[in-house]
This record gives structure tokens, sequence and C-alpha cells, in this order.
């Protein structure tokens, strides 16, 4: 039986299962000259070159959305707890035909 490669493209889309090395994975995050998107060192699709100064872009807004999340999260989940507790019980819903 043939052997499956460990590596290739699917539909466009690149995979690699081969054992990654230390120096591999450093090196594929870290490509200058290369665009904002490259493949993965392991698996499957893309994943950002830290080498792109657009990359850190990406990442500073994920990092903003998160940090904003986390910060209006907590307060609006104390305000809720009532609500969440009222919310668990049955509702009756009366309807008047006219």
């Amino acid at each position: 039986m043939a052997d499956k490669p460990s590596s290739g493209e699917i539909l466009g889309i690149p995979y690699n299962f081969e054992r990654p090395s230390l120096g591999r994975l450093l090196s594929s995050y870290w490509q200058p000259g290369k665009g904002m998107l490259v493949e993965k060192p392991f698996g499957i699709g893309y994943t950002l070159n830290l080498a792109n100064w657009r990359s850190w872009i990406v990442l500073g807004i994920a990092g903003g959305l998160y940090y904003q999340q986390t910060q209006s999260g907590g307060d609006a989940g104390a305000a809720d707890d009532d609500d969440a507790d009222a919310s668990d019980e049955p509702v009756e819903v009366i309807v008047d035909d006219d």
C-alpha cells in the first residue's frame, strides 16, 4: 500500500503533518520578505508572519478587542445574575384570539 504524503495542498489549502523541529517552527513564524500569512509549520492552513508589520496590527486589534470584552463582560455579568435566575423559570404566554 502506498504511503500517504505528509505535506501538500488540498483545494489550495496547505497541510503539513511532518514532525516539526524547533528551527522549522521559528523560521516559519519569522519570514522577512513574505506576506502577512505564511504556511503553518504543523497542521492545516496559514498563520501570521511576525516579520510583517501588518501582523502586529492584527495582533494589537485582537488584543484590544479581547481586553474590551473582558472589561465589559465582568461588569455586565454581575448585574445580570438576578435576570439569569428569573429567566430559568417557565414563562406563561397568553394569546387572545380576537
